[in-house]
């Protein structure tokens, strides 16, 4: 058995799928940094 097919036969563990809408994922992220600016903001860490 070679590598390849020792690593082509494991299953799958999760992480990102290729067939979702990417905007969702920009808009989402960025949601995030905006939160973070927030929050530092806030508490005078900048």
């Amino acid at each position: 058995m070679t590598a390849y097919s020792v690593t082509a036969t494991r299953a799958r563990t999760g992480g990102p799928q290729e067939d979702g809408p990417k905007i969702v994922e920009h808009v989402m992220g960025w949601a995030l940094v905006v939160v973070v600016a927030m929050l530092v903001t806030q508490l005078g860490l900048l």
